[in-house]
């Protein structure tokens, strides 16, 4: 019997992966069952087993997903010279939000995820990792706005990447919810923000 290619598992394995993400974006995660991700597939219950042993293997792995494509954002971001202004960067960065919120999109889960994380301790570590990864990388760019002048001297960084950090569920949560706002919003919102008085 030939061997099955790794390039096909993965594809595979994929296609388990955005079937279920449908699934849980239309039903979520509670009201998707495994059959569910069966039909939606086209594939039989054996070959989904084969990749993924129970809805929990298939949530953990959609929720690890991505998770890296906002730090590495910001990270290149900080290594720009000249470093773009502020509201640039917030436009930039939720340019990416908008590019995983569409009607398929990986983020569109990720409130499900966040709510798991408030007590279930494996959601928990997956979810605070990418809040910490991600306000780490806020912090850093907060540090580099320092270091050029573009923050007072006795700018607190930590207090800046915090507060930041939380521009990202917010613009999820609204976006999925209300929908009205997008990246150059917020971006015109930083703008009036860090030029007030």
């Amino acid at each position: 019997m030939p061997r099955v290619s790794d390039e096909h598992l993965e594809r595979r394995r994929q296609q388990i992966l955005d079937a279920a993400r449908r699934c849980f974006i239309r039903k979520g995660f509670h009201r998707t069952s495994m059959q569910d991700v069966f039909a939606e597939s086209e594939l039989s219950a054996g070959a989904v087993y084969r990749y993924f042993k129970s809805k929990d293997e298939l949530i953990h792995a959609i929720a690890t997903a991505r998770q890296g494509n906002a730090v590495q954002l910001l990270a290149t971001i900080v290594e720009e010279d000249p470093l773009p202004p502020l509201e640039e960067i917030i436009e930039r960065f939720l340019t990416l939000m908008e590019s995983m919120l569409d009607d398929d999109g990986a983020l569109r889960v990720a409130p499900q995820v966040w709510a798991e994380a408030v007590h279930d301790p494996t959601y928990r570590e997956i979810v605070a990792g990418l809040f910490v990864g991600v306000r780490s990388s806020w912090t850093s760019l907060a540090v580099r706005m320092r270091d050029a002048g573009r923050l007072p001297e006795d700018a607190d960084p930590e207090a800046m990447g915090t507060t930041l950090m939380c521009v990202m569920p917010g613009f999820v949560l609204q976006r999925l919810l209300v929908g009205d706002v997008d990246a150059k919003v917020v971006a015109a919102g930083v703008r009036a923000l860090t030029g007030a008085r």
